[in-house]
């Protein structure tokens, strides 16, 4: 008898025991869901600065977009590490400059790559932003356009292998998910993590509006009394903003809205037809199928100058939207905050309380002051950009001669590729570009094109072999 009792005082002590490990447990994974932020990066691809209703554009409209505005704060001087998609991609996830890895400009297929002196992907070994969110605890997920190698590379890695749990994507090696599916995924994503009660991180990186324009009747009609190019532009974003609408109302449904960070901003300024286009295109993309060309690209810049693929603030001067209640303003506007996108990776790892690596040296450097409204930080490290552009400028594209750029202070230098010709703008007081500076202030245009050089003295002459496609035996 006195054994039996025993026996029952003993389960009762280990049931007790192992209850209060799973409590434990449950309130240590809720403790760090409540003390961790969640973070969704929406990067648009070719969205320009102007292209919001929030931002004045006369027709779009963009209500999902402009709520995040009326409720976190525009950062109206971030700019992007390129002009164009795959290395402005690239600075984000390693949060260094793309000439860093020799990535100057979009991944395309292998011989495009080689005679570019490019490698045929993102070095998936590099200190990368998902991986050491994903390392650090973080559900990590990507969802939409990937770009840091090419659809065309057959042996390129997987976004699987650069730090994601999940993904599903287009313009990457396998099977290309449909464009539109990005929201679905990502809301999937989030009800799967918050069940599991793991903060996560998603990279939710949409087509709109870069070509094809894969448009759908229900958003044409939303804006009946528009051109037609005009519509098919307001139709692709309207469709766009929607989507992030319904991944904003998922986190409201889930009371997670509060603890989560959101930002929406775009790789580079707007696509444009070269040449004046009297009747609209179709076109056929590999990795995401038919729909208009460029002949419907209406992207406009808020006055910047210079459009895709330049490195005048029309290029790389985008929106940059930031949602995070009672951490961020709601409805302000800061316009002297000089962002880069080589900031987001320690700027989130520092959100996230994750410390990074020893060995690794950032081009960016954490703005979680400026997220936060505290003060507006003065940068301590130059802005670097490359890009091969064509010198002398041509008369199509005006404004789209630039090689070289640096940003030390609230001074922007541009240059053609040998440095012969250059512009000097003070970017805080002048961010239309519009007053040369060069010839009064001499001796701060000596000292950027010295630092220009020196710059150009630790980047790579090539690319390291290890991240060529076996296609390129046979070139």
């Amino acid at each position: 008898m006195m054994g039996i009792l025993k026996l029952i005082i003993t389960s009762f002590i280990l049931l007790a025991f192992f209850k209060g490990c799973v409590e434990k447990s449950i309130v240590g994974a809720t403790n760090e869901m409540e003390t961790r932020p969640n973070i969704i990066f929406i990067f648009a691809d070719d969205w320009g600065w102007g292209d919001l209703s929030a931002h004045g554009h006369p027709y779009v409209k963009t209500p999902n977009i402009d709520r995040l505005v009326s409720e976190g704060t525009d950062f109206q001087r971030f700019t992007v590490a390129s002009g164009v998609c795959s290395p402005s991609r690239a600075a984000v996830m390693t949060g260094q400059f793309p000439a860093r890895h020799k990535i100057d400009g979009h991944f395309a297929w292998v011989p495009s790559n080689a005679k570019r002196n490019m490698p045929d992907w993102l070095d998936f070994e590099a200190t990368l932003l998902p991986r050491l969110l994903q390392e650090s605890g973080y559900a990590t997920a990507h969802f939409g356009k990937w770009h840091l190698s090419n659809n065309m590379i057959l042996d390129s890695p997987s976004p699987g292998k650069y730090g994601y749990d999940e993904y599903g994507a287009f313009n990457c090696s396998g099977e290309q998910m449909p464009v539109h599916q990005d929201a679905n995924n990502a809301i999937k994503f989030i009800e799967k993590s918050n069940e599991a009660k793991k903060p996560f991180f998603i990279n939710l990186w949409i087509h709109e509006p870069h070509t094809p324009h894969h448009v759908i009747p229900k958003y044409q009609w939303r804006f009946p009394d528009l051109e037609e190019a005009d519509n098919i532009y307001a139709s692709i974003l309207s469709h766009a903003d929607d989507r992030i609408g319904e991944v904003l109302g998922v986190l409201d449904r889930l009371n997670l809205t509060d603890n989560t960070l959101v930002v929406f901003s775009s790789d580079n300024g707007p696509a444009r037809a070269k040449y004046e286009v009297k009747k609209l295109k179709l076109m056929f993309d590999s990795a995401t199928g038919a729909g208009f060309d460029t002949s419907a690209s209406k992207g406009i810049t808020g006055g910047r100058k210079g459009y895709k693929a330049s490195l005048f603030e029309g290029g790389i001067g985008v929106p940059f939207i930031a949602r995070w209640p009672a951490k961020i303003k709601a409805g302000a506007i800061d316009n002297q905050s000089l962002i880069s996108a080589v900031d987001l990776l320690p700027t989130f790892c520092e959100i996230a309380n994750v410390a990074l690596p020893s060995s690794y040296q950032p081009d960016g450097i954490s703005q979680v002051s400026a997220l936060l409204g505290q003060i507006y930080p003065v940068r301590t490290k130059p802005l670097f950009w490359k890009f091969p552009a064509s010198w002398p400028a041509k008369n199509n594209a005006p404004n789209h001669w630039v090689s070289l750029a640096i940003v030390d202070q609230n001074w922007k230098l541009v240059a053609n590729t040998d440095l012969s010709y250059f512009e000097l703008y003070d970017i805080v007081d002048d961010v239309f570009e519009k007053n040369d500076l060069k010839e009064e202030k001499a001796e701060i245009v000596v000292e950027l094109l010295s630092k220009i050089r020196s710059w150009q003295q630790e980047l790579p002459k090539h690319p390291d072999k290890k991240l060529f496609s076996k296609e390129r035996e046979t070139l």
